[in-house]
């Protein structure tokens, strides 16, 4: 399958695109989202507040190894990742429900620019003050009778999108 190496992968072009946990307390969410950024090569995840962080074997059990290659930061809060991003040059970019926010499908992310997206909490979402502090926010469409999506399959959809878009098709 032509796989990469450990460190290969350390050494190759990285998506410019940060995803930051904002408070996520599931454990295999958290496997999840590194198994994900592994898969399309980010630039690194943020684990803030009370989300987890490697080595922990719940997380390992849905990362399967991910979290060995993905590079990650560990944050008090999502504000403080939120800022330093932005410190760095970095779009940062709520994924959240909220009056004003672009459809996913309508917000085209540049090829050259630095992103970050911010995930929340399982129950709560992404805290007000730290969708405050982001540039904008970003929401999918649903159509059933849930008004979220689980963390894990939000942080694919987004992160597919920024891929595609940034990457080309």
């Amino acid at each position: 399958m032509q796989r990469l190496t450990l460190e290969q992968y350390r050494q190759a072009e990285k998506l410019p695109l940060v995803v930051v946990l904002d408070d996520v307390r599931s454990m295999h969410n958290v496997g999840a989202v590194f198994r994900t950024a592994d898969a399309f090569r980010l630039e690194a995840v943020c684990l803030c507040g009370i989300t987890g962080c490697p080595p922990h074997i719940e997380i390992h059990k849905t990362a399967l190894g991910a979290e060995d290659s993905v590079e990650w930061r560990y944050y008090d809060n999502a504000l403080q990742a939120v800022e330093a991003l932005k410190g760095k040059g970095v779009e940062v970019l709520a994924v959240e429900q909220a009056e004003g926010s672009t459809v996913l499908s309508k917000f085209h992310p540049q090829k050259g620019r630095r992103y970050a997206v911010v995930l929340g909490n399982e129950v709560k979402g992404v805290h007000q003050e730290v969708v405050d502090a982001c540039s904008g926010c970003l929401e999918i469409p649903q159509h059933g009778t849930k008004h979220s999506l689980n963390v894990s399959v939000t942080a694919g959809i987004v992160i597919y999108h920024f891929s595609e878009g940034m990457r080309g098709k």
